[in-house]
């Protein structure tokens, strides 16, 4: 059996589950500071780690993974997690995991491969709990990386029917080298209305030298007792939670949670620090208000549109704006960068029709704008205003990249930038055309990180 890596990292942790949507920075750092002692991100698959590259956030002082096509944010990491973070890689194939480690290894404590999620497009790819059948791939991945990268390697896996296959898995995958190995107490069918079979993960941990990771019990947890609890019952070396800390991340505090309105305002502050996208954040708070939605204060949560919003129910409004008034929009820098190290990525438009398209360097940010107040809502409400005929978009496409032109009053109006959707590149072009119009003032774009310059450009015959 090939020696663990640093296996003590794992013993006597109580760890944040990776949970899609929830694992990311605010939330980790505040389960940190609640008394977690490793916070795993939410599962990122391979692919999208490959397609990224880094970069050093000096506004935020992060560091940045982003997307090379058009600089959308895939993980941020700050130094406060970082000896503490574990990065939960969805992959199926061992050369793309460990691409994904020797990318990230300076930046993360330690890589667990997903071997759990029962969901139908982890499954369809080969990954997640599809691995835990497909065995002599899964190996293949834990070795691979075990040899090659110098940080801990872990896995979590999902329990099988028979206790006696589940620890016939698990010490083939500990043979690996992998440091420790997360186990949640439920099959691939069980969903978390099943009860978790505790039996099942006490008779891992006897089985196996390395630490096994106890995963399942958010139904008992609801304070550091019932972890301590869940620990002692699971025979496990360490837990982790998942749903419990969903719901209110200071289950880890040693003295008790804290009643959910101090949860949401730390969280809401790390949220402005760590400049979170408004729809993560929502998505986040409205997990920890839960049944509170249907209140008055829960419909008023439910109308929110931006953080600022959010911010004028927890009278946090004061330090959105100091923060915003500090903040140097490093997003839209890191996008410049991206476009200039990428320039056969643009899009060639036609040159005989579009020769006097008017091209501006904007970008849209869904964050920026309220539900009826997007770039494409002004200018329809402008031509309707003024009985002009309303605007109409065409679409440039090369790949997976999409640009827009907007045509209005006879006129033509484009992004320099490439957006990832249709939807998006006519937002964009909408922004170009507005701005052209006078419809939105050029400080207003440049505060908003949303025009990089104000250099107007013709594409020429």
């Amino acid at each position: 059996m090939t020696s663990a890596k640093n296996s003590k990292m794992y013993e006597n942790k109580i760890i944040l589950a990776p949970m899609v949507r929830i694992g990311t920075l605010p939330t980790r750092v505040l389960s940190l500071r609640y008394g977690a002692d490793l916070v795993y991100t939410e599962e990122i698959i391979d692919f999208k780690l490959i397609k990224s590259v880094r970069r050093v956030n000096e506004a935020l002082n992060t560091i940045d993974y982003v997307e090379s096509t058009d600089g959308s944010l895939v993980l941020r990491i700050c130094p406060f997690e970082k000896s503490r973070l574990v990065l939960q890689m969805g992959t199926s194939c061992p050369d793309r995991a460990l691409k994904v480690a020797k990318l990230v290894e300076n930046d993360v404590a330690a890589i667990d491969i997903n071997m759990g999620c029962p969901k139908e497009f982890s499954v369809k790819g080969g990954m997640g709990v599809a691995l835990l059948y497909n065995l002599e791939n899964a190996k293949k991945i834990l070795s691979n990386l075990v040899q090659n990268s110098k940080i801990p390697i872990t896995c979590k896996i999902r329990i099988m029917p028979e206790v006696e296959k589940t620890i016939e898995i698990a010490r083939e995958l500990e043979a690996t080298g992998i440091s420790a190995i997360g186990v949640h107490g439920r099959s691939r069918d069980e969903r978390p209305r099943h009860p978790c079979h505790t039996d099942q993960i006490k008779a891992v941990a006897s089985a196996l030298q390395i630490p096994v990771i106890a995963n399942g019990g958010s139904k008992e947890i609801s304070n550091y007792d019932a972890i301590i609890k869940f620990k002692e019952i699971t025979g496990a070396s360490s837990v982790m939670v998942a749903r419990s800390a969903q719901w209110n991340c200071s289950v880890f505090r040693k003295e008790g949670p804290l009643p959910i309105d101090d949860v949401i305002k730390e969280y809401l502050k790390l949220a402005i620090q760590y400049d979170n996208a408004f729809g993560n954040t929502k998505y986040n708070l409205q997990n920890i208000l839960r049944e509170i939605q249907e209140t008055e204060l829960g419909k008023r949560f439910l109308a929110c549109q931006s953080t600022e919003e959010l911010c004028e129910i927890w009278d946090l409004v004061e330090y959105f704006k100091e923060h915003e008034s500090k903040k140097t929009h490093l997003d839209s820098a890191v996008r410049r960068e991206i476009i200039k190290e990428n320039p056969n990525k643009k899009i060639k438009l036609d040159q005989e029709n579009c020769r006097d398209v008017t091209i501006h360097n904007v970008r849209y940010l869904k964050s920026k704008y309220k539900e009826n107040e997007s770039p494409k809502s002004i200018l329809y409400l402008h031509s309707t205003k003024n009985k002009l005929p309303a605007p109409k978009y065409e679409i440039n496409c090369e790949g997976k990249l999409f640009q827009a032109i907007v045509t209005y009053k006879e006129k033509q109006y484009s992004s320099s930038y490439l957006e990832v959707s249709k939807r998006y590149a006519e937002q964009s072009a909408a922004l170009a055309c507005i701005f052209s119009l006078g419809l939105v003032t050029e400080e207003q774009l440049i505060k908003d990180g949303i025009l990089l310059n104000t250099v107007t450009l013709k594409n020429e015959k």
